[in-house]
């Protein structure tokens, strides 16, 4: 196995789904470690230090919704949940609490094997150069893009790399209004393949940890009618 291959923790209690996402990764190159529930997961996580998790919601022990929760405590991994919920309010649940992407189940191993890849390319692609820090309001707010870090009042922030992009795209443009699909194109990418709501979760995540008032921001504006602006000076 290549020492620098991705490495991958696939969490599902059913066996042949696992053995199968499991065969797939490896064939494709990833180092993968399989977790049949809640409790092997985190321990996996700690002991692996894996750069995705793919996260069954359904577990024996432990919810999906509680490991991601835990896990977004502490870390930006990126985080792909594999569903059988098809309803919007229940995949934007999902997101609401650190997900990256999602995956309805059933699906076919190419499929996940394509959103995998699309968003590790999503985590290492940043869409301005990296200048150093860009810094708002005398310091209040400090995004350094040399290590990908967002800092707010002098303390670290915790973001998932899907929020960091959005946060990073909308400040190298201050004042202009974005509309969804202009952030979708130009943050997300390409290869995202979810809705325009998805948006609006992350703008919601992200105001609750860079806001002093999330109810009144003061860096991520609503402009109605339209998207959203950054107002940071």
């Amino acid at each position: 196995m290549n020492d620098t291959a991705k490495k991958i923790l696939v969490v599902d209690d059913e066996v042949k789904i696992s053995e199968v996402i499991k065969s797939y990764l490896e064939h494709d190159g990833y180092k993968v470690v399989t977790a049949l529930n809640g409790k092997e997961a985190m321990e996996s996580y700690k002991e692996f230090n894996p750069h995705l998790i793919i996260l069954d919601l359904m577990l024996p022990d432990i919810s999906g919704e509680e490991i991601c929760k835990r896990i977004r405590k502490n870390s930006s991994v990126p985080i792909i949940m594999l569903t059988a919920k098809v309803s919007d309010d229940e995949v934007i649940t999902g997101l609401d609490i650190g997900a990256d992407d999602y995956v309805l189940k059933p699906f076919s191993p190419r499929q996940l094997l394509a959103r995998v890849a699309a968003v590790l390319r999503r985590v290492v692609k940043e869409p301005v150069a990296d200048t150093g820090k860009i810094i708002f309001d005398n310091g209040d707010l400090v995004i350094d893009t040399f290590v990908h870090e967002i800092r707010k009042a002098g303390n670290t922030i915790n973001v998932t790399p899907n929020e960091y992009r959005i946060l990073v795209t909308m400040a190298g443009f201050p004042k202009k209004t974005f509309t969804r699909d202009e952030l979708i194109n130009m943050a997300l990418g390409d290869d995202f393949e979810g809705f325009d709501r998805t948006v609006d979760t992350h703008i919601k995540n992200l105001r609750q940890k860079i806001e002093d008032d999330p109810k009144t921001p003061r860096y991520l504006v609503t402009v109605h009618g339209i998207g959203y602006r950054f107002a940071g000076e």
